[in-house]
């Protein structure tokens, strides 16, 4: 912990640097991925403070909208595209994710009921072509699909991506190489950026 609290104090030290962002924020990107502490947006994309707005889950996983029951994840969607305008969502999943790799195996989640309640909003069976390989790249690609489906959902998604004002992005990070791959509609499979 120490280290962390060195750079902390360290940043504060730069005030010059961040007195534009008082001013507000206009993130172009709402960046939806999983709380993995291995996965950094900002490191990931190089975003500067102010370009990412991000929405980070267990499995970065997207539920069903429901405006009766409305949760932290679905109000912050709402905010990116109603009220910050983003034109850009990603749904970035990851290798070696361990709550898709909890679905693939079928691990018995009962001591994590709270995670166990939470991965049912996963889909219910993302498919692995190998359910022993640690990277789960299927499962997590499919994972990745599913989300972004559940996304075209929300009403402010619809209205946004029906009127050209928005675009969705599916994404897979590799935690061991760094390389990420998007998903493109027109081979159906995730390449290189």
């Amino acid at each position: 912990m120490q280290p962390l609290i060195d750079n902390a104090r360290a940043f504060g030290q730069r005030p010059e640097e961040f007195a534009g962002l008082a001013q507000g924020q206009s993130p172009q990107v709402l960046f939806i991925t999983c709380s993995d502490s291995r996965v950094v947006p900002a490191l990931i994309t190089g975003a500067r403070p102010g370009e990412l707005f991000e929405l980070r889950t267990a499995g970065n996983i997207v539920p069903p909208y429901a405006s009766g029951t409305p949760s932290g994840e679905t109000a912050t969607i709402e905010y990116a595209v109603n009220v910050l305008g983003v034109r850009d969502v990603v749904v970035c999943g990851h290798s070696h994710c361990g709550a898709v790799g909890a679905l693939v195996r079928g691990d018995d989640l009962a001591a994590v009921p709270a995670v166990r309640d939470w991965l049912a909003h996963a889909a219910e069976d993302p498919g692995a072509s190998d359910p022993q390989d640690p990277t789960v790249a299927d499962a997590v690609q499919n994972h990745v699909l599913t989300q972004l489906l559940r996304l075209r959902s929300y009403p402010c998604v619809e209205q946004r991506l029906t009127s050209g004002l928005l675009r969705l992005h599916g994404w897979y990070y590799e935690v061991h190489t760094g390389a990420v791959r998007e998903h493109r509609a027109d081979t159906d499979s995730f390449e290189s950026l």
